[in-house]
């Protein structure tokens, strides 16, 4: 499954955030100092089927009939994802959660300090991502666009994908060792990667906002993390 499915992330330390807007401030540097691997795709519809059919759980209200079961599936919620997490760890007999905030970045920047995880030139996008622009106005099969440097597909666009981690206003009390902010708050959950419907700058690998933890929404999916 890890070989087929995940990429293992190398061990590293990298330039968190960007000096674009408020909440990306301030970079500062994060260590990624275990192991863990990165699925490869987001989570599709057909994943999602066979986690339903296993345990009961409700396919968010959809019509995917025109859209197949490889595209990622939409309008789970942040506690769905951490449901499926739960029931993939049991499956597998590995420890299977989302990813926190700082291991998404890292895994999407590949080794990028630039914007996007292939360089700065928002005209290149359309190579990697499925956003506004070349959309349609409907997500897309994943694994269909280039891949990172890394070999992880939609890390640009597609559905935004949520994180473990409570969101912060910056970074300012975050910690740098890769590990997730958890402190309460009205704030809700971290949305990762830009979507679909989503301009260029909202798929910047930097670029971050927040969703309640029972919110459905027709741009947000997710993908998971395996620890090594």
């Amino acid at each position: 499954m890890i070989e087929e499915n995940y990429v293992s992330l190398p061990r590293g330390t990298f330039l968190m955030g960007s000096e674009y807007q408020l909440n990306e401030m301030p970079v500062h540097e994060v260590s990624i100092d275990y192991d863990i691997a990165m699925s490869k795709y987001q989570t599709t519809v057909e994943d999602y089927m066979l986690y339903a059919q296993a345990t009961g759980a409700e396919i968010p209200e959809e019509k995917y009939e025109h859209l197949g079961v490889d595209v990622p599936v939409r309008r789970v919620t942040w506690v769905d994802a951490v449901n499926y997490c739960k029931w993939m760890s049991e499956r597998e007999g590995k420890t299977v959660r989302l990813p926190t905030e700082a291991e998404w970045e890292y895994a999407c920047r590949a080794g990028s300090n630039a914007k996007y995880s292939f360089g700065h030139e928002s005209a290149e996008l359309g190579k990697y991502a499925w956003y506004k622009e070349n959309s349609e106005k409907v997500t897309h099969n994943v694994g269909t666009k280039k891949p990172n440097a890394w070999g992880l597909y939609d890390m640009h666009g597609n559905v935004w994908e949520w994180c473990v981690d409570r969101y912060a206003d910056n970074y300012e009390n975050t910690s740098n060792d890769g590990s997730a902010y958890r402190v309460r708050s009205e704030k809700g959950m971290v949305l990762r990667g830009g979507s679909w419907s989503g301009i260029a700058d909202k798929c910047r690998s930097a670029f971050r906002i927040n969703l309640g933890a029972n919110s459905r929404n027709y741009f947000v999916g997710f993908r998971v993390v395996i620890e090594l």
